[in-house]
């Protein structure tokens, strides 16, 4: 499906419906030199996943954020991609990282997922599912990276980490944490809680120096911010 046709400025239009929680960093950008550099040439593009390229900043307003899971970038299949990191839309076949992170949670918290990938649920319960790169290319992995969008997204994760409310940063693989020092720069001294393990997919699942399969994170996520009195729920509708 390619909107440019009938909307021109479809992403323009995605920019002005931000949360008011998010605005701030996004609006900032949007009118930098980065920003119009980057929404010009996603703009001129003949076709772009995700269509709901903020659908993480609008599932989950900054002050509600519990949890902060960090992907790379949209899948690139069709139908796949719907703007949450690790997830895809109900009757969208699940991806093989996806099927390596619900038998984590099954086996960390003896919770049988449902048969859809979608993880709306989550974002729904105050888990921030964003990607580092924000829009792709159909069937060309990684594509806009490096076209902008990481300067946002640093900014979306900084304004994260400095909110005064301990959180946890789940940090799946390498490119995740990479983001490591911005978290901590940002947070001073508010205890967030890190976690770090390989990324979920086949390649790296089970392999050292942490394998993602039996990490616990899941668990350990949702133990820490019980310390803080404030309550997680990882289920999946």
């Amino acid at each position: 499906m390619t909107l440019f046709a009938r909307e021109p400025n479809w992403l323009e239009s995605q920019f002005d419906a931000v949360p008011v929680s998010w605005r701030p960093w996004t609006q900032a950008f949007r009118h930098s030199t980065t920003g119009r550099a980057l929404i010009d040439r996603v703009q001129a593009e003949p076709e772009v996943f995700p269509l709901q390229v903020f659908a993480a900043l609008q599932a989950t307003p900054l002050h509600q954020v519990k949890v902060v899971i960090l992907g790379q970038d949209p899948y690139h299949g069709p139908g796949q991609a719907h703007g949450l990191a690790f997830s895809v839309p109900r009757g969208v076949a699940i991806p093989p990282s996806l099927r390596n992170i619900r038998k984590e949670l099954q086996r960390d918290l003896g919770w049988a997922p449902p048969e859809h990938g979608c993880l709306q649920a989550w974002a729904d319960h105050g888990v921030l599912l964003l990607n580092t790169v924000l829009t792709v290319a159909p069937g060309q992995a990684a594509s806009h990276a490096g076209w902008g969008w990481e300067t946002l997204t640093d900014q979306l994760i900084s304004a994260v980490a400095a909110q005064s409310q301990p959180m946890v940063f789940m940090l799946w693989g390498a490119h995740a944490q990479k983001k490591r020092p911005l978290i901590e720069a940002a947070g001073g001294r508010t205890p967030h809680r890190i976690l770090q393990a390989n990324h979920p997919s086949p390649l790296s699942a089970t392999r050292g120096p942490v394998p993602f399969m039996g990490c616990g994170h899941f668990g350990q996520a949702r133990a820490f911010l019980a310390e803080q009195g404030v309550s997680l729920d990882w289920s999946i509708t």
